[in-house]
């Protein structure tokens, strides 16, 4: 009956209904678009993460039977190094929401077709344990290290007790001309034309590498790291098309991978080509920010380490010329190791942590003063502000710990012919932080905090040639302490010493001690050493007047000093001479906090010296107070070290002197025996010759006129 009614219907024409209803087929190739489209975005991705490559590079396998690609394409690279790179950044990383890239190499695929299906357990490789980078801590001796650069070759050595000294490593590092420390000496890193290398470890092996052709100069984050600690940032470690143009750039450390670019040249400058301020770039004390400013206009403010603008905007600040972090006092960082260590354990923080914080200035505009400004972020709350008038320029000034902020103002008078100084000093961790003022009548050419003190020393100077410096003039100057006096919450003078050249102060990091140099002087390079705590008994009266306590240690002169350095102890002090500055006595000097000089290097080209940088001890309060109460008897055992050294000095040049007269008295003994033997021989063959013939003496007077007088006598 089916098969009746089949062959029934293929007598029916359908011709009308077909041409009625016909579907027509587009044979343009406007719908190729879209795929043009996909490729152009693929290609922009590629991009953008530093592979760059062009839609005509790729192609699409094509299957005609469904009308649709074949779910993968080709792409073709310059070379095989682009090809790895591409491999590796682009693998995984998101292309939209619901889709990601998955790479391979061809040849990778070919090797995965021909794959043997018996498996085959790969050698076991031997394990190599990498190289702690921070072993220099562990130094049985304690001793600390520092680098010298010198021509074209750096050595690395440790420092300690004269016996100590000795080079620690000898790198072969090559077409360099920078070197510097990290900020907690992990690392070391050099400059070169192709980038910055970082190395570490003993054998200073390298650790990573950051591709940045011309650069000129390199800072670290406070921490040494910006990666997140959830694990490694996806990025490129090359500069893409779009970063063309930007020379500052900012990089992870632990990945290598580049995680932003920056153009020093700010939107809405106009006029000759201004100087680049730096740093371009300032960190937060704890990592998690950094800001940069443009001037005049506004703060931006990156998060860590994703580089994303913080609330998504900048700080609008009409005028601002300059901005400083706040630093992390010990407190500070021991509160937040203590709520960290808290929230990874589950529990609530005992207390708010303080705010970030920075203070900023702007100048006097119109009829609107100059103003300085503390903010709290990332709330940006102000938290106090100044007005100051009559100002030519600022300098901020905060305390190594974060207690007080200095402001120096350089203010004219309202002739404008000469200029005055003022320090406004703001008190942080006080309530509604209050401002005392130091008036000074002359110019402030330097200004320095005493680390973990409330004490701050001055260079000021009215001399004419201040402005107009030259060749063999030298700046008089004068060097004043100050001090906090709490019961009237001033800062009051202990003591001015006058008709000074002195124009650098170093504090020790441990405070109290103070090196007063002159730098940069053709005619002058004294060096001063202070201690503003001296005292017989090593005890601090109570009563005693103000500056009773300042005292001169020793003075000594470096010739062409251009540098001068404190090791991180307190107890070293290094200045050097470098030839980038000028080609006269080039070299180095290591002296005690005294004045004593223990080392002396002249060499030639030589260009840095730099001491390596501790981390915060890992010790708490308590383990501190107990090793400050038992230190008399960790000194008995310093003492003991110290005396078995000399016993051992002393055992060392005993012996040496014992051979050097084993020796002679070897040599003396040879030569007897020889003179014995020589006139045994000389006494038989004179024996021999008297034999022989008959032995006759002949006498013979010889008178020699030696001098003749005349003398004539008057009678």
């Amino acid at each position: 009956m089916a098969t009746s009614s089949i062959d029934a219907n293929e007598d029916i024409d359908f011709s009308d209904i077909d041409a009625k209803y016909r579907v027509e087929y587009d044979d343009g190739l406007d719908n190729t678009l879209v795929l043009e489209k996909l490729l152009a975005k693929v290609a922009k991705e590629f991009t953008k993460k530093g592979c760059p490559i062009k839609p005509d590079d790729i192609f699409v396998p094509w299957d005609e039977s469904i009308g649709k690609s074949k779910g993968f394409a080709f792409i073709d690279f310059r070379s095989a190094d682009d090809a790895n790179l591409a491999l590796v950044t682009m693998h995984n990383h998101p292309f939209d929401a619901k889709h990601s890239f998955k790479v391979n190499k061809f040849a990778d695929i070919e090797r995965y077709a021909n794959l043997e299906e018996t498996y085959v357990p790969p050698e076991t490789e031997e394990y190599a344990p990498r190289e702690h980078l921070r072993a220099w801590l562990a130094d049985p001796q304690g001793r600390d290290q520092y680098v010298t650069f010198r021509g074209d070759e750096v050595e690395i050595w440790w420092h300690g007790k004269p016996s100590q000294c000795e080079v620690a490593h000898t790198p072969s590092w090559k077409d360099f001309f920078y070197v510097a420390w990290s900020p907690l000496g992990t690392y070391i890193g050099t400059i070169h034309r192709q980038g910055v290398r970082l190395w570490g470890g003993p054998s200073f092996k390298d650790q990573q590498r950051f591709a940045h052709p011309l650069v000129k100069l390199f800072d670290f984050s406070p921490v040494n790291n910006i990666s997140s600690p959830e694990g490694a940032i996806q990025g490129s470690q090359y500069f893409s098309p779009d970063d063309e143009g930007n020379n500052v750039a900012v990089w992870d450390i632990k990945s290598g991978f580049l995680l932003r670019t920056f153009s020093t040249n700010h939107d809405g400058e106009s006029g000759a080509k201004k100087q680049m301020q730096l740093p371009a770039l300032k960190w937060s004390p704890d990592d998690k920010y950094v800001a940069r400013v443009v001037p005049d206009q506004m703060i931006s403010v990156y998060e860590l380490p994703s580089m994303t603008l913080q609330d998504k905007k900048s700080i609008k600040i009409e005028g601002v010329v300059d901005f400083e972090w706040c630093p992390q006092g010990d407190k500070d960082k021991d509160d937040a190791e203590k709520d960290a260590a808290a929230s990874s354990s589950g529990k609530t923080a005992s207390k708010k942590q303080r705010e970030n914080m920075l203070a900023y200035w702007t100048p006097e505009v119109a009829n609107q003063p100059a103003r300085v400004t503390l903010l709290a972020f990332p709330s940006r709350t102000i938290l106090r502000q100044k007005n100051l008038f009559n100002v030519t320029e600022c300098k901020l000034y905060w305390q190594n710990q974060g207690d007080f902020l200095c402001v120096k103002v350089d203010r004219h008078t309202k002739t404008k012919k000469s200029i005055f100084c003022n320090l406004e000093i703001f008190r942080v961790r006080e309530k509604d932080y209050p401002v005392e003022v130091v008036e000074l009548k002359d110019t402030v050419t330097e200004f320095a905090w005493e680390p973990k003190g409330e004490r701050f020393a001055i260079v000021s100077t009215n001399d004419p040639n201040l402005g107009n410096p030259g060749p063999g003039i030298t700046i008089k100057t004068d060097v004043s302490f100050y001090q906090l006096e709490r019961g009237k919450n001033d800062f009051k003078l202990l003591r001015t010493l006058p008709n000074r050249t002195s124009n650098v102060i170093r504090w020790s990091p441990r405070g109290r001690h103070v090196i007063l140099a002159t730098v940069g002087s053709s005619s002058k390079s004294e060096l001063e050493f202070w201690d503003l705590d001296f005292s017989l008994d090593d005890t601090r009266r109570e009563g005693q007047d103000w500056g009773t306590g300042i005292q001169l240690l020793g003075t000594s002169d470096h010739y062409g000093v251009t540098d001068v350095e404190w090791d991180p102890s307190g107890r070293y002090l290094a200045t050097s001479a470098s030839a980038w500055t000028h080609t006269l006595e080039n070299g180095y000097a290591i002296w005690d906090f005294k004045g004593q000089e223990l080392v002396k290097q002249i060499q030639d080209r030589f260009k840095q010296f730099i001491w390596r940088p501790r981390p915060r001890t890992l010790l708490s309060k308590e383990q501190q107070r107990q090793v400050r109460k038992n230190l008399k008897e960790y000194s008995r055992v310093f003492d003991e070290e110290d005396a078995k050294e000399h016993l051992t000095v002393n055992a060392e040049l005993l012996a040496h002197r014992k051979r050097l007269v084993d020796e002679w008295n070897a040599w003396r003994a040879r030569c007897q025996k020889d003179l014995v033997e020589l006139r045994g021989q000389k006494q038989i063959t004179e024996a021999d010759t008297d034999a022989g013939t008959a032995k006759e003496e002949i006498e013979v007077w010889v008178e020699e006129e030696i001098e003749t007088i005349e003398e004539v006598v008057v009678d």
